[in-house]
């Protein structure tokens, strides 16, 4: 979906809406490999667009799926997507200030005027990623994994290991009573 400026300010009593399904697999893949396995090749997005004061206000709904790494195995796992987009573009760096002094965040379009909303729908389902992911397996069975001479521990069994770790040798326990003998 690409759509200039200029082309939005007939919109302004009725918004333009959109329904259409996105190939955005190669622009994800080329850009976002690091964070993302695979991404569904029908990315659905309904869009409303309107101007007001000569800047576009574009809301939209994006559906679909991508596979990520497990966060903690790099296993593949599904992961569904539903959000919403809110987001303005204007003109000038002036306008984009003024947008920003009210409060709001807003983006400039490109030299020709045009809004490429492929690039923004692809940048917005990554931001939808979560930090910790797991696998419906990972989830179920609570394993973490672990190899040679490694393995990775929860923060609670962690915490159980240096507490175990603390009780003192009992053949140095004589030792500590000594030290509080010769406080006196």
């Amino acid at each position: 979906m690409k759509w200039f400026l200029k082309e939005l300010s007939e919109y302004k009593n009725k918004p333009l809406s959109v329904s259409e399904d996105m190939n955005l697999s190669d622009d994800i893949m080329s850009r976002y490999s690091k964070y993302v396995i695979s991404a569904d090749d029908d990315i659905h997005v309904d869009a409303n667009v309107f101007s007001e004061n000569g800047d576009a206000i574009v809301t939209a709904r994006v559906t679909g799926k991508i596979v990520v790494p497990s966060s903690r195995s790099l296993t593949p796992v599904e992961l569904p997507l539903d959000f919403s987009i809110n987001e303005v573009y204007v003109e000038t760096n002036l306008r984009l200030k003024e947008r920003e002094d009210e409060g709001e965040i807003a983006f400039l379009v490109d030299d020709e005027g045009e809004i490429d909303f492929d690039k923004s729908v692809a940048d917005n389902i990554i931001l939808q990623i979560p930090m910790h992911i797991l696998s419906p397996e990972e989830i179920e069975t609570g394993k973490m994994p672990e190899g040679n001479d490694w393995e990775v521990i929860s923060e609670d069994d962690l915490a159980e290991q240096e507490a175990n770790d603390k009780k003192v040798d009992p053949r140095l326990a004589k030792l500590k009573d000594f030290f509080n003998d010769s406080d006196n």
